[in-house]
């Protein structure tokens, strides 16, 4: 299976080709913007891997594509908040099969009804947020409740190592809702509240307990819609140094008085200031996923997953799903059609080999 990476040779993209490049049944191509980079990367990878240049927001994307003989198309070229279905749609019109790791609410809770039409047509799977939220925590959820009969609330908090490598495009996806209202599903009904405002402190099996603060994630929309029932949703992220999520809960409240309107566009200053602030940090970071509800004996019940990736090897976690779909396509174990999320795609057994071989640790407590 001939498949493209976009953006292969950025920070997650890099990661993706460097996964696929070895896999049986895949032949892999590099592609950006920047020709001389994507080789580069191709010959690093081995394997025959090849590099192309491509820009997605080329008008002639599809045929730029067909032209390679795509037959799938990893998109990691973000940030995903800003941006329309062109690329998604341009990989089916070229009869290719679609996965991103899209992170962006809207891009991907929007994403079956917009494009499900548009890849049945050729008979292709297209499969958006194909990362840490919501493949990884879909799966997470599914492995703690399987046979509960009902949950209650799902709690998710991500934690960076301060040291691992930072995109610049997830720092301007983090920023644009930054003080921004995010609705959250809470005790029943939907509630407004700030992204990044009001810190929070979360406790891990494995990392030291770290302040908190929401984000706006398709988790908060997919899974009331998902798990039905289920009363609270929330997903927060817990940077490693006090005084950067304090900084992000300062910039939210300046934002929400209107006085910094798009943070966004500092995203490279504050991740070279970030950088700045590692010699407070480590290489350790790490997930947590808690649920409460009814077990399958009817008493109440709380479970937690917790995950811990040293070494900076936190960056390789949103990547595992994209690699992992990819592989079973090339298998021809992915037989769907049409247009979908990535929450239930997954199962956690199927990511567990992809954490051993990080040295990644996982915790289950009651």
């Amino acid at each position: 299976m001939k498949t493209v990476v976009l953006g292969g040779y950025g920070n997650f993209g890099a990661r993706i080709c460097r996964a696929l490049a070895p896999s049986p049944g895949i032949e892999l191509i590099v592609a950006g913007r920047k020709l001389d980079k994507a080789s580069a990367l191709a010959r690093a990878c081995g394997h025959g891997a090849g590099a192309a240049r491509i820009d997605i927001h080329d008008p002639q994307l599809a045929q730029a594509l067909r032209a390679l003989g795509a037959e799938l198309v990893i998109h990691t070229a973000g940030p995903f908040q800003q941006q329309d279905y062109g690329t998604a749609l341009a990989t089916a019109a070229a009869g290719a099969h679609y996965i991103d790791l899209a992170d962006g609410r809207r891009f991907v809770c929007d994403f079956p009804a917009a494009l499900d039409r548009a890849f049945r047509q050729h008979q292709r799977l297209g499969i958006s947020g194909a990362s840490s939220v919501p493949a990884l925590s879909s799966a997470v959820v599914d492995h703690l409740t399987a046979g509960w009969r009902s949950i209650d609330a799902i709690e998710m908090c991500i934690a960076p190592a301060q040291t691992a490598p930072r995109g610049v495009a997830t720092m301007e996806a983090v920023l644009s809702y930054c003080g921004a209202p995010v609705q959250v599903w809470q005790d029943g009904r939907w509630t407004t509240q700030l992204g990044w405002a009001a810190p929070t402190t979360v406790a891990y099996a494995r990392l030291r307990p770290r302040l908190a603060s929401l984000c706006d994630i398709p988790d908060l929309e997919l899974f009331p819609a998902h798990y039905a029932g289920v009363k609270t949703v929330m997903f927060r992220a817990a940077l490693e140094t006090g005084i950067s999520q304090r900084g992000m809960a300062a910039l939210a409240l300046l934002r929400r008085f209107g006085l910094l309107r798009h943070p966004e566009r500092f995203a490279g200053l504050l991740n070279r200031a970030a950088d700045g602030l590692n010699f407070l940090g480590s290489a350790l970071g790490g997930m947590v996923v808690r649920v409460r509800g009814v077990d399958a004996a009817g008493a109440p019940a709380q479970r937690a997953w917790h995950i811990a990736a040293d070494n900076d090897h936190g960056p390789e976690i949103p990547c595992m799903a994209a690699v992992l779909l990819a592989r079973r396509l090339a298998a021809g174990t992915l037989k769907a059609v049409g247009a979908h999320t990535s929450v239930g795609q997954l199962t956690l057994a199927q990511f567990e080999p992809e954490f051993a071989k990080w040295g990644m640790v996982t915790d289950l407590g009651e």
